[in-house]
């Protein structure tokens, strides 16, 4: 098969367009031929991205863990899922990624796709839905009536969160750099203040005092400037870094997403009755995967598509 992979660590430069060996199906994992992927642009970066769960080298690596296609073999112990099933997921980063024409993930990491759902929407989905939905409702218990500050809300987690927060009937004020606030504003938030031209703590605290969640997708000076916003008993959650401490009743949380079947059938829903929809920046083929990378680090506002079988 055809595939993307980067043979020693590095920057998007070392990624190749190449022959791969096939995979093969182990207990518990589907065969995927994927249809469409999608990445975090910083995941070469990533320690697991070299090494698998025993901590040995596992290079050369197939980058680009979101993906959507269709079931092509199944193996044993697979429970949920059959051969010509539309899937999409968020697949185990330790383990070779999608940016390849076939794909072995475990079962469980993904879940049916709606048929009213293309492969390209559904790539740009699983992390950052999973990421947006886990920091709003898993850790930051966001209920109806409340308001959330969501930092880089124009970006491809920031917007799945401003969607899904004001689905779930929260006031959203949304952060970020220059053309973000484009994408935010499409996304909804009620008001945006551009981080480049207001102290957002100044803002925050004229326009709605404090607020009750904080999510945070940029870091740097952003979080711990965060920590004055949060009401009493709120909660800071942070995608970036270890955010820190709140006073006495308030909750700081790191995290790094899971994948959750659940929860991508909850986000998949959502696309499907029109209350959620993903912001694709740009499209490019398997073969441009470097030139994808080096385009989201340039700064292309919403998810980069790469396009592998097309959207059958």
């Amino acid at each position: 098969m055809k595939a993307i992979r980067i043979h020693q660590p590095g920057g998007a430069e070392r990624l190749v367009y190449e022959d791969a060996p096939a995979p093969y199906v182990g207990v518990g994992d589907v065969i995927v031929r994927v249809h469409a992927a999608s990445f975090t642009p910083g995941e070469l970066d990533w320690p697991v991205t070299w090494v698998d769960r025993s901590g040995r080298d596992r290079t050369p690596a197939i980058p680009a863990h979101e993906v959507s296609g269709v079931i092509t073999e199944v193996g044993y112990g697979t429970t949920g899922l059959r051969v010509g099933d539309r899937v999409y997921g968020l697949t185990d980063r330790h383990r070779d990624g999608a940016a390849a024409e076939f794909l072995a993930a475990e079962a469980r990491d993904l879940a049916v796709l709606p048929e009213t759902v293309t492969h390209a929407d559904a790539a740009t989905l699983a992390m950052p839905g999973l990421t947006a939905w886990q920091a709003l409702f898993t850790h930051g218990r966001l209920a109806d009536g409340q308001t959330v500050l969501i930092h880089g809300a124009g970006g491809g987690v920031g917007s799945m969160a401003v969607q899904l927060a004001r689905d779930a009937g929260a006031r959203v004020i949304g952060t970020g750099r220059g053309p973000h606030g484009e994408v935010a504003r499409d996304a909804g938030v009620h008001e945006f203040f551009d981080l480049d031209q207001h102290r957002f703590e100044d803002r925050v605290k004229d326009t709605a005092g404090r607020v009750d969640l904080v999510f945070d997708t940029v870091g740097g000076e952003v979080l711990p400037r965060s920590t004055g916003v949060v009401s009493p008993g709120g909660t800071l959650v942070s995608i970036s870094s270890p955010p820190p401490a709140l006073p006495a009743g308030g909750q700081a949380v790191y995290f790094i997403v899971e994948p959750d079947r659940a929860q991508l059938t909850e986000i998949t829903e959502r696309v499907r009755t029109g209350r959620l929809r993903p912001f694709i920046g740009a499209t490019f083929g398997l073969a441009e995967t470097r030139r994808a990378f080096l385009a989201k680090q340039n700064g292309i506002p919403g998810k980069i598509v790469l396009e592998v079988h097309g959207d059958g």
